[in-house]
C-alpha cells in the first residue's frame, strides 16, 4: 500500500473514532450520565418550531429576563444551586419514608452523613438531595428530604435512576422533580464549561405549566389546562441566529449548549430559571450575563419525531442519509490537525 494510501485509511479511522468521541454521553466520576442516544443528551437544534411555540414563550415572559439559578458563595446560608454528592458502594442504604409513597422507588438510599441539600441543613426550600452512587452508576434523587430525630428520613417523594439505561419512571409517576424527571443531568456543571461543552439539555422552570406532560416528562403539577400553558418536559432552544459572539467564553459554552440540546421545563418556579451545581469556582459576575437573556430570545421545539418509544428516553436513530449522517453532506467531526494528512 502507498504512503499516500496508508495515510488516507489513517485519516478515516481517526475520523471516525474522533465522531464516535464527539457522540459519547456526558461523564460523571465514571458514569454515562444516560447513554449517547438518550433524549437529554440529543441535539434538537435541527428539528422543528412547535406550533404554540409563540403561545409558550408568552405565558412564561416573553420579555421576562433569564436566571442562572446557580453560583459560588451561599444565598439565606444555602449553597446556590442544587448540589449532589458522590459515594462509592460501601456507602450504606438507610430506609426513607414518603410523602407520596405511591410514586415513590422503596430505596434504600445511600444517603451520606451530613449529606449536601439544596438551601443548606436548614433550607425551607425543596431541599433536594442528589446522590450518584459511582460503582453502580445509579443516581438516587429526594425531594424535602429532612432527618427527623427518632424516626429517621422522611422525604416527600424519591427516584432511582440506573444511568446506563434509558428506562423512564412509569407514566403519571413523579420524581424528586414535578415532571417526574431525573434532576442531576439537566444541571450546568462547573466542570463541563471548564472543559468548554456541555453535552445535554438544561433544566429550567417556569411559573404556570398546564395539567399536561409530554415526552420525555412522566408528570404533570397543575390544574390548568388552556393549550398556550405549556406542558411539562417542554423542550426549548436558543434561536439558531442568536448572536452569542459579545458574551465571555465560559458563558458562550452556556449559549451553544441551549442552541444546540435545548432546556427543559421540569418543575413550577420562577420564569426562566436555569439549573445549576453550585461551586466556588464559578465566576458569578460572568453567570450574571445569563440574564441579558428574554424569553423573545427562544423557540418551542417539537421533538416528537425523536420519540422511539413512550416509556424509554431513547431517540429514534437517525435514518440513513438524514442530517448528520455521512453521506449527506456532514463530514465527520476530525481534529484540525489531521486535514493535512489528506
Amino acid at each position: 500500500m502507498s504512503p499516500m494510501k496508508n495515510l488516507h485509511t489513517l485519516f478515516l479511522a481517526l475520523s471516525v473514532l474522533s465522531a464516535a468521541a464527539a457522540a459519547a454521553s456526558p461523564q460523571l466520576s465514571g458514569c454515562p450520565v444516560f447513554p449517547a442516544n438518550n433524549i437529554w443528551n440529543t441535539p434538537i437544534d435541527s428539528l422543528p418550531v412547535d406550533p404554540r411555540s409563540d403561545d409558550y414563550i408568552n405565558t412564561i415572559g416573553r420579555n421576562a429576563h433569564f436566571h442562572p439559578d446557580f453560583g459560588s458563595g451561599t444565598w439565606n446560608g444555602g449553597p446556590i444551586g442544587i448540589p449532589y454528592d458522590i459515594v462509592d458502594g460501601q456507602q450504606p442504604g438507610v430506609s426513607v419514608s414518603f410523602t407520596y409513597a405511591s410514586e415513590s422507588d422503596a430505596g434504600p438510599y445511600p444517603i451520606p452523613p451530613n449529606p449536601q441539600i439544596e438551601g443548606g441543613p436548614a433550607g425551607t426550600g425543596d431541599r433536594h438531595i442528589l446522590i450518584l452512587q459511582k460503582d453502580s452508576c445509579t443516581l438516587y434523587e429526594l425531594f424535602n428530604a429532612s432527618y427527623q430525630s427518632g424516626s429517621g428520613w422522611h422525604a416527600g417523594s424519591g427516584a432511582i435512576f440506573h444511568l446506563n439505561s434509558n428506562a423512564l419512571r412509569p407514566a403519571g409517576w413523579t420524581s424528586a422533580d414535578a415532571a417526574g424527571l431525573p434532576i442531576l443531568p439537566g444541571l450546568v456543571r462547573y466542570q463541563e464549561v471548564a472543559a468548554g461543552a456541555i453535552h445535554h439539555a438544561i433544566r429550567f422552570t417556569a411559573p404556570q405549566t398546564r395539567k399536561d406532560y409530554v415526552w420525555p416528562a412522566r408528570h404533570y403539577a397543575s390544574s390548568l389546562t388552556a393549550a398556550h400553558y405549556p406542558p411539562m418536559g417542554q423542550i426549548f432552544r436558543l434561536k439558531p441566529g442568536f448572536n452569542i459572539s459579545a458574551y465571555s467564553p465560559p458563558v458562550q459554552v452556556i449559549l451553544r449548549a441551549m442552541k444546540k440540546y435545548g432546556i427543559i421545563l421540569a418543575d413550577n418556579g420562577s420564569s426562566w430559571f436555569l439549573s445549576g451545581a453550585p461551586d466556588s469556582r464559578w465566576d458569578n459576575d460572568q453567570l450574571r450575563e445569563l440574564k441579558q437573556l428574554t424569553g423573545n430570545d427562544f423557540e418551542a421545539v417539537d421533538v416528537r419525531s425523536l420519540m422511539l418509544n413512550p416509556d424509554s428516553g431513547q431517540v429514534r436513530p437517525a435514518a440513513p442519509g438524514g442530517p448528520g449522517t455521512p453521506g449527506n453532506g456532514a463530514a465527520p467531526m476530525v481534529a484540525p490537525w489531521l486535514l493535512l494528512l489528506q
